[in-house]
């Protein structure tokens, strides 16, 4: 078997093996294949793209390639849930606690900051003392004792995702349907939950661009999951704006803390009642319905508060943030205001221009290797379809010493389209469909 073959196979409209799949990838984890010949067949998916059976196979090889987290030490029903990335999605730090209200488990591996989308390990960190590198032995016992636990990736799972992944990152082959899905199975079938449900984002703020692209990755995911005999549940949501008001890391932890308490913002707080009462529909522990009015309940009478407090506390944070955010918090006092250049109403939103301009701010990495800055971010004051006057702040940036202000600035300038005119569609809805 040459690789080749292999390649030349797929650039013609061929269908891979698992065999020539596994052939490829392992040659590749092991220097046996150079990268340029792996860059080539994943240009020839590029544009041929994987049959369903291919991506499955991807996936199972990735998976393979390295450790399967075993979660049957921890009691009770353990649904996963995953974001396929978006501006301001801080989503998994609210419904956490809100999922432990109606007696579910959370134990939850998840990753840093690339790029405009944010990380949900270092929005962790932005809480004082919280510990995101747990022992085994630590993990099992926060999820059993308190129902919540969220860790840092391994460095071991789907060690053959990572490699590829940063190959398709310097070959502009990263937006593939097929790879997205096999890559995005192979870590969440690594970890042995009862069910997942997959939040898939649509819109100029994440990698799908449109309803029908989020549809037909969200097939091709849920078709794998089923594969595995995994429950799965797919939501395809709205990332055509920023979610909720706030990016940045502290600033988002302040928004999910809100949240939990009732004062958070109406699309955020919805996203996040809606996807925890799916998980817990999943589980089968409570109906969606019932689940829906049972965490408004939770809610208001401040159990969910309660149970992010118990949770931070047992990940070694302090979790007076939880009565005190703003004071417990890292939040920068130097802010500059981006103000309207004319009146009107906004059009529409450049939603990954705001994601970057919050990374030049420092809230992002461009590297890997690169530091972040928890303290810095944006506070989103108009959203679409909201009438504006010409000098209105539309957002106040958090800046350090070290943020690149004025490409900041001109980053939102190009994100906001202001016109004269009410803008004829604007779909403000949070879920645009759910596929099973």
């Amino acid at each position: 078997m040459r690789a080749y073959d292999i390649i030349k196979k797929k650039r013609d409209g061929g269908v891979n093996s698992r065999e020539e799949i596994q052939f490829l990838i392992e040659g590749y984890l092991k220097g046996e294949i150079p990268d340029y010949q792996v860059a080539a067949w994943l240009m020839a998916i590029f544009f041929r793209h994987m049959e369903e059976e291919e991506s499955y196979n991807l996936a199972e090889i990735m998976l393979e390639s390295g450790d399967i987290i075993d979660l049957s030490q921890i009691e009770g029903e353990k649904i996963d849930k995953h974001s396929t990335g978006g501006v301001g999605d801080k989503t998994t730090i609210a419904i956490a606690p809100m999922v432990s209200s109606l007696g579910l488990k959370v134990a939850k591996l998840s990753g840093r900051s690339l790029g405009h989308t944010g990380g949900t390990i270092d929005k962790l960190e932005a809480i004082p003392g919280f510990k995101t590198d747990l022992q085994v032995d630590e993990f099992y016992k926060i999820a059993n004792e308190v129902g919540i636990v969220v860790a840092g990736q391994t460095a071991n799972i789907a060690p053959a995702d990572k490699k590829l992944y940063a190959l398709r990152d310097a070959t502009a082959t990263v937006e593939e349907l097929s790879l997205i899905a096999s890559s995005i199975m192979s870590k969440k079938l690594a970890v042995l939950s009862d069910g997942i449900v997959l939040d898939v984002k649509v819109g100029s703020g994440a990698f799908m661009k449109s309803i029908e692209d989020g549809r037909n990755l969200a097939k091709i995911m849920l078709s794998i999951a089923k594969r595995h005999n995994r429950k799965a549940k797919a939501l395809i949501t709205n990332m055509h704006q920023p979610l909720g008001e706030t990016v940045g890391n502290s600033l988002e932890v302040l928004e999910a803390v809100n949240t939990v308490k009732g004062t958070g913002p109406k699309d955020f707080t919805e996203l996040c009642i809606e996807i925890s009462s799916h998980m817990a529909d999943l589980a089968g522990i409570i109906s969606y319905q019932e689940a829906k009015k049972k965490l408004i309940e939770n809610i208001e009478a401040g159990v969910v508060a309660k149970k992010m407090k118990e949770w931070i506390k047992a990940q070694g944070g302090n979790e007076k943030v939880v009565d005190n955010p703003e004071k417990v918090l890292s939040i920068s006092k130097n802010t500059v205001d981006f103000k309207a250049k004319n009146s009107g109403h906004v059009n529409y939103i450049d939603t990954e221009k705001i994601g970057m301009a919050s990374m030049y701010l420092g809230a992002g990495r461009e590297k890997k290797e690169d530091s972040i800055d928890l303290s810095v971010g944006l506070k989103i004051f108009k959203k679409l379809g909201d009438k504006v006057e010409k000098d209105e702040t539309i957002a106040t940036l958090f800046i350090s010493q070290n943020s690149n202000v004025e490409y900041a600035l001109d980053l939102l300038d190009q994100a906001y389209l202001i016109q004269e005119v009410i803008p004829s569609y604007v779909s403000n809805d949070i879920i645009f469909d759910v596929l099973e």
